[in-house]
C-alpha cells in the first residue's frame, strides 16, 4: 500500500510534526501586513479617488444675520404681495376646478366627497365661470380683449344729463392709475366726449328699448337699464365691477376684491349691524310670554357699485332684474335688486342660488359713512377709502368736489360746511 503525502503545511520544518494553530494565525498575520504595504505603496491615494475640497460645495450657515438695505426690503415685500396674489388665483382656481368636479358628478351615482371631522366642513362657495360666446356680439369682445386687465374692468353707463359728473368719475380713475375700465355711451355727445378725452368707450347697436330711456332717462331710469346691458359683458366671459358715476375712486378697486362670491357689492348700512346684519327684536305685548320675535335684518346692497363675476346664477339675477323692470316700470331698480338676491324659496317664488358678499363699509364708503361717521372722527379721517359713493345726497357735484379736496389735496376742513344729510 503506497504511503500518503503530508501537505507542505502539515510538514514540520525538521521533525515533520503538524503547524500548531497559533502558528497558522501568525502568518496569515504576516501575509495580511505584507499586502498592506503593497497596496500603500502602489496605491497612496487609495483605490477610489476623491474629489478634491475645493470641488465640494457644503452649505454654509452665516455667523451672523444677514442686513438687508431699505431697496431689498422693498423688493422682498414686493415679492411676498406677488406670492399672496398667486395663492389668491390657484385658490380660485382650485375652487373652480373643484365645483366643475361637483357638477360634472350630478346625476350619477357616484359620492364624491365625504364629510370631514367637525368643524372642518366647508361648502363650495365659488360657482364656476360660464364658457365664452364670443358670436353674442363680436365687436364688443374685440373692446373688451383690449381694455380688460385679467377679464376683469370697471363699466359704467352714462348719458348727457351727467356729463360735469362724468368727467370727475373718470379724471380720479385715470389719477389712480386704473386702465381697465369702459364708458358705454347712452347718446352720441357722451361718446364724442369720451373719446376727445381718451377715455374708453363703448357705444351699443341701435336697440329702442335702450335707446329710448338712455338718452332721455333720469337717474333711475338708466341705472335701471345696466341689467340689460351688462348681460353680454358676461356671456363673454368677463366679470364687471359696476360703478355709478357719483362714485370717486382713491384706490385701485380690484387689489381689495375677494372674488369668492358671484355678487360682490356695497352696503348702504352706515355701521357694522346694518351693513353686515343683525338680530331685530319684534316685541308684541299681545302675545304675552312669546311677545318677542327675533327677524334678521340688513341694510340693501347698493345696485351702483357692484362686482359681479361671469356665472350662471349672475346671469340669472340679470335676467331676473330686468324682465321684472320691464314688467313694473314704476319699480326702483336697487330694490328689486335686492329682492332677487335676498328673498328664499316660498310656495310660488323659487328664490336666486347665487353667493354673495358684503363689501367693507370703511373701504367702500357710502355718503352716509363719510359725512355722518368718518368726518367727524379723528381716527376714521386717517383712514384713506377705495371710493366713495355720493349716494345719500342729491347736491352730488358739489360734495364730489369736496371729497376730492379733502382725500386728494389734503384740505382737512373741505367737508366741514356741509351738513350730515340733505336740505
Amino acid at each position: 500500500m503506497a504511503s500518503r503525502r503530508e501537505a507542505p503545511l502539515m510538514r514540520g520544518g525538521g521533525g515533520g510534526q503538524p503547524l500548531s494553530r497559533g502558528s497558522r494565525i501568525a502568518a496569515a498575520v504576516v501575509v495580511g501586513v505584507a499586502l498592506g504595504c503593497l497596496c500603500a505603496f502602489f496605491y497612496p491615494d487609495g483605490f477610489f479617488s476623491r474629489a478634491p475640497e475645493s470641488a465640494i460645495h457644503w452649505p454654509r450657515r452665516a455667523d451672523s444675520v444677514a442686513c438687508y438695505t431699505s431697496r431689498e426690503v422693498a423688493h422682498l415685500k414686493s415679492q411676498l404681495l406677488s406670492l399672496e396674489r398667486k395663492n389668491a388665483e390657484f385658490r380660485k382656481q382650485v375652487n373652480e376646478l373643484s365645483m366643475k368636479l361637483q357638477l360634472a358628478g350630478q346625476g350619477k351615482n357616484e359620492v364624491l366627497y365625504k364629510a370631514g371631522p367637525f368643524g372642518t366642513v366647508k361648502a363650495l362657495r365659488t360657482n364656476p365661470t360660464v364658457t365664452p360666446d364670443l358670436s353674442i356680439n363680436p365687436r364688443l369682445a374685440q373692446i373688451l380683449e383690449q381694455v380688460a386687465v385679467k377679464k376683469e374692468l370697471i363699466v359704467a353707463l352714462a348719458n348727457s344729463n351727467v356729463k360735469e359728473m362724468l368727467e370727475m368719475w373718470f379724471t380720479n380713475i385715470k389719477r389712480v392709475g386704473i386702465s381697465n375700465y369702459l364708458v358705454v355711451a347712452l347718446d352720441d355727445s357722451i361718446e364724442n366726449f369720451c373719446r376727445s378725452n381718451d377715455v374708453p368707450v363703448y357705444r351699443r347697436d341701435p336697440d329702442d328699448g335702450v335707446d329710448n330711456i338712455g338718452k332721455t332717462g333720469g337717474n333711475h331710469a338708466v341705472s335701471g337699464l345696466k341689467f340689460r346691458v351688462l348681460r353680454e359683458f358676461l356671456q363673454l366671459g368677463y366679470s364687471v365691477l359696476l360703478s355709478d358715476i357719483d362714485i370717486i375712486f382713491f384706490q385701485n378697486p380690484f387689489d381689495y376684491l375677494y372674488r369668492d362670491s358671484d355678487v360682490e357689492s356695497m352696503s348702504d348700512g352706515h355701521n357694522n349691524m346694518t351693513a353686515y346684519g343683525f338680530n331685530d327684536v319684534f316685541d308684541e305685548p299681545s302675545m304675552g310670554w312669546a311677545r318677542y320675535a327675533h327677524t334678521m335684518r340688513i341694510w340693501v346692497y347698493n345696485s351702483g357699485f357692484f362686482f359681479i363675476r361671469p356665472t350662471i346664477p349672475s346671469i340669472e339675477l340679470l335676467d331676473r332684474v330686468a324682465g321684472r323692470l320691464s314688467r313694473e316700470p314704476k319699480s326702483w331698480d336697487q330694490a328689486v335688486f335686492n329682492e332677487e338676491l335676498f328673498f328664499p324659496s316660498h310656495p310660488g317664488y323659487e328664490g336666486l342660488h347665487a353667493s354673495k358678499r358684503t363689501m367693507d363699509i370703511y373701504l367702500f364708503m357710502n355718503s352716509k359713512v363719510l359725512f355722518k361717521t368718518v368726518r367727524k372722527d379723528v381716527h376714521l379721517r386717517k383712514l384713506k377709502p377705495v371710493i366713495v359713493h355720493l349716494n345719500y345726497h342729491p347736491d352730488k357735484s358739489d360734495r364730489m368736489k369736496a371729497v376730492i379736496e379733502f382725500y386728494v389735496n389734503g384740505k382737512q376742513n373741505a367737508l366741514e360746511h356741509f351738513p350730515d344729510g340733505s336740505e
